[in-house]
Formats: C-alpha cells, sequence, structure tokens
C-alpha cells in the first residue's frame, strides 16, 4: 500500500488510574519493573509500531511528570500530547479522543499491561481496518461460575465461548468517537461500563470483532502481577 494511502492510526494510552489493590503509595504504573517505569514498556512497544502517534491520557497533576520523567527520560518520540483523565476510565478515554487528531483508527491501551507487543499492536490495527472495531483477547482456561448475592454457584455458562478480554481495543475514529458521544449525552447509560467495545456494543448497533492477543498480555493489578510481568518481560529480553 502506498505511503499516501495508508490509514492514520492514533494510540490512546491510559495511566490515570490510581491502582489501589497495588497497596503502594506510588501509582503503579510508575512503579519500577525491571528497572525502568511499569508505564514505559506499553509506550515502547506503540512506539516502536507503526501507530503514527500516541495520546498520554495521565492523572490529574501528573502531566508533568509524565513529560519529563517517562517520555522525554525514555525517548518516546510518538507521544504528541498529555491529556489529563477523570474519574472513570471512560471518561479518560473521552478525554484520549478529544486530543486523537485527525486519523482514520484508534486504538486504546492500558498503560498497566507492558507485556503488549508490536505484533498484538499491528494485529488490533488490521483489525480496525477490516472490522471497525475490534477486540484483543484470549479464550477462557478455567471454568466458570455466575454466582448469586450470596456467592452461592447460580450457572456455568459455555466455556468454549467465553474470552478475557484485553486491550489494545481497536476502532474506526468516526465509530468509537460516535459512540462515545452519545454516552456522554446519556448518562444513564454510563452505569456499568467497563471497557470501550462496551461503549460500542452499548451504545451502536456495529459488531465488535475478537482477535486473539497472548496470555503474556496481563493487566497489572496486585503484587503478583508485577512478579509475571516481570518475568514475561525479562524472558524477552533474554530470547531477544
Amino acid at each position: 500500500m502506498k505511503e499516501e494511502n495508508r490509514r492514520k492510526v492514533t494510540a490512546i494510552v491510559l495511566a490515570a488510574g490510581k491502582g489501589s489493590r497495588m497497596g503502594t503509595r506510588i501509582q503503579k504504573q510508575y512503579l519500577e519493573l525491571n528497572g525502568r517505569p511499569l508505564l514505559y514498556y506499553a509506550l515502547d512497544a506503540f512506539e516502536r509500531s507503526p501507530v503514527d502517534r500516541i495520546i498520554l491520557v495521565a492523572g490529574a497533576g501528573e502531566e508533568e511528570y509524565c513529560q519529563k520523567e517517562i517520555v522525554e527520560r525514555w525517548g518516546v518520540t510518538k507521544v504528541t500530547a498529555i491529556v489529563t483523565g477523570g474519574r472513570e476510565r471512560y471518561h479518560s478515554v473521552y478525554a484520549g479522543l478529544k486530543a486523537a487528531g485527525p486519523c482514520d483508527d484508534v486504538l486504546i491501551h492500558d498503560g498497566a499491561r507492558p507485556c503488549v507487543t508490536v505484533e498484538i499492536i499491528e494485529a488490533a490495527m488490521e483489525g480496525a481496518a477490516r472490522y471497525g472495531a475490534c477486540v484483543v483477547g484470549m479464550p477462557v482456561k478455567d471454568t466458570i461460575k455466575i454466582t448469586d448475592a450470596d456467592n452461592d454457584a447460580s450457572g456455568t455458562p459455555d466455556r468454549s465461548r467465553l474470552w478475557l478480554v484485553q486491550t489494545p481495543q481497536a476502532f474506526s475514529r468516526e465509530l468509537i468517537t460516535g459512540a462515545y458521544d452519545r454516552l456522554f449525552e446519556n448518562p444513564a447509560s454510563q452505569e456499568g461500563i467497563t471497557d470501550d467495545a462496551m461503549v460500542v456494543e452499548t451504545m451502536t448497533r456495529h459488531k465488535v470483532r475478537l482477535i486473539r492477543g497472548s496470555y503474556e498480555n496481563i493487566k497489572v493489578t496486585t503484587p503478583e502481577d508485577m512478579e509475571i510481568a516481570g518475568i514475561f518481560l525479562k524472558k524477552r529480553e533474554n530470547n531477544s
């Protein structure tokens, strides 16, 4: 494909979460992982990928820190804007979308997923171009139980149709921006929204395709997750 015909892609990397389950005074995205900030790894993967620009969404008051200690210190040249996130994830995504600028597709990624790879990013880009909406994930390995209010099992869904949803989640810019506009026009619809695919599913009739990511593409939420992510990253470093 000629360069002038290539689809323009913006990545929105979310780093505004509080990470309360980590149990540390420092926000989890800035904790050191194998000698570098956790957030660095996701940004580095997008830096090395074909995406055109990165919008980094930071917590209120953390914008300058991200600029100096993450972007400038580690040479992430594709970050063109650092914007302030909001109370909920969907507030942060909406802030990122408003700063995305002219592009064809948008990839939305959790900065707390350090093990994302260029290959996964490229697959998400291809999925956005082909389907208009796609989400990276993996089939579940374990049996899943549905419980009632007393934690008694009330059902067992078919495991063959269940996926663990990951990021990046990738969409045509027009589709995802329109879906988020409608979400914020109707605040009652925001109840229970947990990811971007759910916004598209709720606010449009567009189907969302699931594509395979990696079982290593975990979200760091607890100290145990940090240890596991460190092992995955060290293994890659040793194999490179």
